[in-house]
């Protein structure tokens, strides 16, 4: 199948989100995929991979920037802010249903790491939603917190306090590296999390290593996993074994409650999943998963009168 990607922007909180947009060879109306990407990073971190694997199985697919990151618009940069990414992702699944190609009863949501998170809570509060992949999702922010060191949790504390009282007074950011080598102040300090960004990177890239540190203060009380009862959509929960960012047994719990949850289990890292061997299994699963789910099945034959 031919594979055609434009770029296009939707508005989210009077703002213009940046998109790729892919159409499929098909007749109309077609199933879509709104996807994002995780903890400060950008559509171009691979989401073109496999944008383009479900493109050719004959879904569309929109792949988007948030809000004050990579392409789209937004001040200050580098904000992450739970609720803004919520809107975002309703903002761009109103945009594919709004497409003339697109059927709207058949748009599916994919996530990966922090957005991994972020679908779940999105289907919980869509019903339309017609399916969900979340991939190595950060489902437990308490979990993942405890995989840090004591010392970097009382650093990223401490920048994040300070970032948040400077908003409350009108002053810029304070920003702390978004990923970073062992015993580093970051966000992500797993021995994997540095050469993971570093596979993820294109040549050319609008993907910054810094984040508002006030986001912090939030991780550990953002549980997306809890939303898996109440989605009423088919659900693939994509989990690594080895994950040193978000722990693979909360996210089986939790995948455990989803009333129409499948999951598919890696014997790999976090980050091993986007490349390789790894990405190869996961993404041939999503795409048997979204044909199956979003794929009209061909009309049976009419029986001789």
């Amino acid at each position: 199948m031919g594979i055609a990607r434009s770029d296009v922007k939707f508005s989210s909180g009077g703002l213009d989100c940046a998109a790729w947009l892919y159409r499929p060879e098909g007749e109309d109306p077609l199933p879509l995929v709104v996807m994002a990407h995780g903890f400060s990073c950008t559509r171009e971190m691979r989401l073109d991979a496999y944008a383009e694997r479900f493109c050719a199985a004959g879904l569309g697919v929109l792949v988007f920037d948030y809000r004050h990151f990579g392409a789209s618009a937004g001040e200050p940069r580098q904000l992450l802010d739970l609720k803004k990414q919520h809107a975002d992702y309703h903002a761009a699944v109103e945009y594919a249903r709004a497409l003339d190609w697109v059927d709207p009863d058949r748009v599916a949501v994919f996530g990966t790491s922090f957005s991994g998170g972020h679908v779940l809570l999105v289907a919980a509060r869509d019903p339309r939603i017609a399916a969900l992949v979340s991939q190595c999702p950060a489902t437990d922010g308490l979990a993942s917190l405890r995989r840090m060191t004591t010392v970097n949790i009382a650093k990223t504390m401490l920048a994040g306090l300070r970032d948040q009282l400077g908003a409350l007074a009108g002053r810029a950011p304070r920003y702390m590296p978004a990923v970073g080598p062992p015993g580093s102040f970051a966000a992500m300090s797993t021995p994997d999390a540095q050469p993971g960004f570093q596979a993820m990177l294109p040549a050319a890239t609008r993907w910054e290593n810094r984040v508002a540190a006030r986001i912090a203060l939030r991780v550990a009380r953002y549980r997306p996993g809890r939303a898996a009862a109440r989605i009423a959509c088919p659900a693939l929960f994509c989990v690594c074994d080895r994950d040193a960012i978000c722990p693979a047994e909360p996210t089986v719990k939790f995948a455990a409650a989803a009333p129409r949850g499948e999951v598919k289990r890696y014997p790999v890292g976090h980050f091993e999943i986007y490349v390789g061997d790894a990405w190869e299994r996961a993404v041939a699963d999503q795409t048997e998963f979204l044909v199956r789910h979003l794929v009209a099945p061909p009309a049976m034959p009419r029986a001789a009168a």
